[in-house]
């Protein structure tokens, strides 16, 4: 049994480092680490170069290429039975590969083994918590009362997708919780690239539970994904849409009104509509998608976070008659923005939300049952502490 870890990077030399060691200190040994550089100026090559580790593969575009891309790069490059992608900040635990080998002979070779994850908060990145935190991650409801590894019941596997093309998430479509059979890759090139749209892992995450045949939960954490000044995640925290985007796409064009998660999302959604999704009957919810995104902008801008512009943009997208009912409903709950405490208003719009959309919301309702703040400096330093004996 052989592992690829794909591994895009661009210009974060020093948490990639963190990265590769993780997971070159893996107790299981037949694995490939798969580099897709997407041209950095910092001298990756000569870092990779002096490990001399000859498992590790790596090449190096000649000029910046959206994220999508570059990992379709590492993964037309790798050549193991199962692949997971790591980010170049994150980290495998001690121990993942061995439990990831056993956890393929205990239920005769899954196509997808899906993991709880750790999330870890770099200083510096949220401002609600300046030291840095960790957390157990992982929101999807097939976890709930989850204490050893079982098989996912498949009609249940498929409704967690069809709610994710209902712009509601049920489970994490991040690609690091995922290791994924390369049959279930390969079974997929009819519809084109494993990795495909704005938002790649949202994409290959649901195709990959619509097409596998067999879908292990496991409840232990195996990756800790890291968030840090250099991240997506940074952006997100504070409040950066352009910066976020340009940081997926490589440039800065004119977005959508909206968050940018939802319209990464769509994306994914769209390009699933197209392909394998379509086989199941599944379409893109795309009026649940203009009821986020005017959530989200009506919401901001009665809290004076965007300008009266966003608001316009947003409603040039918008049919008519649902520009007529989400202006009617904003000033309706302008008025109750004067009279009512600022406490409350978040509670009224969640009502609002609820009743809207039946009470199917967009996000689900999971907090995390653990947080650690301001204890450790770097990923590695939370495998250290998760690692058996520690």
């Amino acid at each position: 049994m052989k592992f690829s870890i794909l591994l895009p990077t661009r210009n974060r030399l020093e948490y990639l480092k963190l990265a590769v060691e993780s997971v070159r200190r893996q107790g299981f040994r037949d694995w490939e680490l798969v580099i897709s550089d997407n041209c950095s100026e910092e001298d990756i090559a000569g870092y990779l170069g002096a490990l001399d580790d000859p498992r590790i593969r790596y090449s190096r575009t000649d000029h910046p290429v959206p994220v999508t891309e570059n990992w379709n790069r590492a993964l037309t490059r790798s050549s193991g039975d199962y692949i997971i992608m790591l980010g170049d900040d994150d980290a495998l635990t001690d121990g993942y590969l061995s439990r990831m080998d056993e956890l393929i002979g205990l239920f005769s070779s899954p196509d997808v083994i899906y993991t709880k994850s750790l999330l870890f908060t770099y200083p510096g990145v949220d401002p609600a918590h300046p030291a840095g935190y960790l957390i157990d991650h992982g929101c999807a409801e097939f976890f709930t009362g989850a204490s050893r590894p079982f098989e996912l019941d498949r009609a249940r596997a498929l409704d967690v997708v069809r709610a994710a093309m209902r712009f509601q998430l049920r489970y994490d479509f991040n690609a690091q919780f995922a290791l994924i059979s390369r049959r279930v890759i390969e079974s997929l090139e009819a519809y084109g690239s494993f990795y495909q749209s704005a938002f790649p892992d949202y994409y290959s995450m649901n195709a990959a539970f619509l097409r596998a045949r067999s879908i292990v939960v496991d409840p232990v954490p195996g990756i800790v994904i890291g968030r840090t000044p250099k991240s997506y995640g940074y952006f997100q925290l504070n409040d950066k849409e352009t910066e976020g985007r340009s940081f997926l796409d490589g440039a800065a064009a004119r977005a959508a009104a909206g968050t940018n998660i939802n319209v990464g999302w769509l994306s994914a959604a769209a390009a699933l509509e197209q392909g394998v999704a379509r086989d199941f009957g599944l379409r893109a919810a795309r009026h649940r998608y203009r009821f986020a995104q005017a959530t989200h902008v009506y919401k901001r801008y009665r809290f004076g976070e965007v300008d009266r512009d966003e608001v316009r943009s947003l409603e040039r997208e918008l049919p008519r008659l649902e520009r007529w009912l989400y202006r009617a409903a904003d000033r309706a709950l302008a008025l109750v923005h004067r009279v009512v405490p600022r406490r409350l208003k978040d509670a009224i719009a969640g009502a609002a939300v609820r009743v809207t959309t039946g009470g199917a919301s967009q996000m689900p309702s999971w907090t995390p049952t653990t947080i650690v703040e301001g204890r450790y400096r770097d990923v590695l330093e939370v495998c250290d502490a998760q690692a058996p004996g520690a």
